[in-house]
């Protein structure tokens, strides 16, 4: 009925930012859970952030994702692109009817992710989001970098964007955010 031009036509990208937090971890194996199908891309995009020398001088044209190896904020030692080749080596053994690749690139990390949707031409972008601080919730005027980071991709990829935190407490299932649900809970 449909051959091989029937299947390329349905195949579907779906990204990924990660990062190192294992957050991020449980971003990219609920979307290769959930998400991704067979034959289906999962991406999955490491920003590195550009060396604070050359980001005053306003070219980040040369960099191209062979950024430094250390994080400013000093969680892991291990390089990005270790990071995307463990989580992209984790991801084809959970799954291996997916195509996997690791992308990392070095830029600003909200326009980096949204040229790249836009590039890539992605279907879906899953997002981690992190557990809420016990402040936030006394104060709702205070949010991080990262909570604008989320509501920013969320509002203005070119795609279905879903932000994912695995639900804790012993509930289970994650709580998933969509331009339309905010903290929807998924039991899965």
């Amino acid at each position: 009925m449909e051959g091989v031009g029937g299947v390329s036509e349905r195949r579907k990208r779906v990204m990924v930012v990660i990062e190192n937090s294992p957050w991020a971890k449980h971003a990219a194996m609920w979307a290769l859970t959930h998400v991704a199908n067979k034959g289906d891309l999962l991406t999955l995009l490491h920003v590195v952030p550009p060396p604070p020398s050359i980001s005053n001088g306003g070219g980040g044209d040369g960099g191209g994702g062979r950024g430094g190896c250390s994080s400013s904020d000093g969680s892991f030692s291990s390089s990005p692109h270790q990071l995307v080749s463990s989580l992209g080596s984790l991801c084809k053994a959970s799954k291996p009817e997916v195509e996997v690749e690791a992308l990392v690139i070095q830029g600003p990390k909200l326009p980096t992710v949204l040229s790249q949707v836009k590039k890539l031409e992605a279907s879906v972008l899953v997002l981690s989001q992190k557990k809420p601080s016990p402040l936030s919730w006394l104060c709702m005027c205070v949010r991080s970098s990262e909570d604008d980071f989320v509501e920013e991709c969320i509002n203005n990829a070119e795609c279905l964007t879903m932000a994912v935190r695995k639900q804790s407490g012993g509930l289970g299932g994650y709580l998933v955010s969509t331009r339309w649900h905010k903290n929807f809970w998924l039991l899965a």
